[in-house]
Formats: structure tokens, C-alpha cells, sequence
């Protein structure tokens, strides 16, 4: 049974999923499995109906875009990387998380 607190932290991360997608694509363009990868190794567990959308949502939003690359295994892969508009989107991410950090930091130190 899933408590309170496991569903406040699966609804925080949801938040911060498209801040720690723009994330990873700052340093490197990438497939959806080495998104998913980059996320589990970085503590968040994310599967591929979460993510899809979520990446199409993005590409409709200007903030990436894709290109497909043959797969030495399998089908061609769908490389997402971001755009112009997804740096300046990321950095407003890292604005906000600096505010949102430093009025929570004062408001545990209260």
C-alpha cells in the first residue's frame, strides 16, 4: 500500500521530470533508454510511458528536437537533443530551483 509520503515523492518527481530531461540533454544528445538509464543512475526511477510523452510534449513545445540514427542492433533510434529554446527554458529550471531552494532552506531554518 502506497503511504502519504511515498505519493507526495512520486508526485515531486513527476514535477522535476521535465527539468532533469532538459538536464541530461544539456550534456549529451540521447535515446529514450539512456534517458531512462541517466535517471536511475541519478536516484529516479522513470519507465517509458511516463517518458514518452513526455519527450513528444517537449518537442512540441520547441524545447527539443530529434534526429533518427541507425542502431548497430535493431532498428534505427530516435536521438533527442536540446534546442535553443530548451537551454533558455533550463535555464528558468535552475532560476526556479535556486528560489524554490533558498525559501525552503530559510523555512526549515526558522
Amino acid at each position: 500500500m502506497e503511504t502519504n509520503t511515498d505519493n507526495i515523492r512520486q508526485q515531486m518527481r513527476k514535477g522535476f521530470l521535465e527539468y532533469c530531461i532538459l538536464s541530461l540533454l544539456e550534456k549529451e544528445d540521447s535515446y529514450p533508454t539512456q534517458l531512462i538509464q541517466g535517471l536511475k543512475e541519478a536516484g529516479m526511477t522513470v519507465v517509458e510511458g511516463t517518458l514518452y510523452p513526455l519527450l513528444i510534449r517537449q518537442k512540441n513545445n520547441g524545447l527539443l528536437s530529434y534526429r533518427w540514427v541507425e542502431s548497430p542492433q535493431g532498428p534505427p533510434r530516435k536521438f533527442y537533443s536540446i534546442t535553443p529554446k530548451g537551454k533558455a527554458a533550463l535555464e528558468e529550471y535552475d532560476q526556479a530551483w535556486k528560489e524554490l531552494s533558498d525559501t525552503i532552506g530559510t523555512l526549515r531554518n526558522f
